[in-house]
């Protein structure tokens, strides 16, 4: 399928890594006996992913990160945004984003998630009309940074930074989200696997 001029996406590419000594999580290697391609890094697996389904593709990270490393993202078919309250985590980045973006949508993916799929991106992205957006949702509660917003959503979550607000799962309070739940996800392929993140040492070496 064509991308959809109404949906964007954004990968969320800020933070320290600090469980894997500062290691940039989004330009790790990966094995994927699935992928017939191998060898590529998160983060071009999840620009890929992207381009099939959204029209535009940003990565937002830290204003700090960006003036350190000002070509991490060279080569990349991608606009750099950087997080417009700096040192308020993904919620910046989102924000960042979706005053960045004109389409009506915005799909938002964790940096650390090699192995996400279309059908899954293009569900998220199937947002009901009376809905701000769309999210998975495990027995552990929603994933708000596995999801798809509506760019109106922008300026609530503007006041809710502006008041301090730095957890992502406070998001769950003021919007109205639909849901994909276990049983969704299931249809869309192994939810442990799609849901796979790198955030230690041993969760890298698990996929190595």
């Amino acid at each position: 399928r064509m991308p959809d001029k109404t949906i964007a996406g954004v990968i969320l590419a800020g933070g320290r890594a600090r469980r894997l000594g500062g290691r940039d999580k989004n330009h790790l290697v990966i094995r994927d006996d699935h992928d017939d391609r191998p060898g590529r890094s998160i983060i071009v697996r999840q620009v890929d992913l992207l381009q099939r389904v959204a029209a535009r593709v940003y990565v937002a990270t830290t204003p700090a990160d960006h003036a350190a490393q000002p070509d991490r993202f060279s080569g990349l078919p991608v606009v750099v945004v950087t997080d417009a309250v700096d040192g308020a985590g993904p919620l910046a980045g989102l924000y960042a984003a979706l005053r960045a973006t004109t389409a009506g949508r915005l799909l938002v993916l964790a940096g650390d998630l090699p192995f996400l799929s279309p059908a899954l991106l293009e569900a998220l992205a199937d947002v009901p009309s009376w809905a701000d957006g769309q999210w998975v949702v495990t027995p552990r509660g929603p994933e708000p940074l596995v999801a798809c917003y509506r760019r109106r959503i922008a300026d609530r979550l503007g006041r809710l930074l502006r008041d301090g607000e730095r957890r992502a799962a406070s998001l769950g309070a003021g919007l109205a989200m639909a849901a994909l739940d276990e049983d969704a996800l299931a249809r869309l392929g192994d939810p442990a696997r799609l849901l796979t993140n790198i955030n230690t040492p041993d969760d890298l070496r698990r996929v190595q």
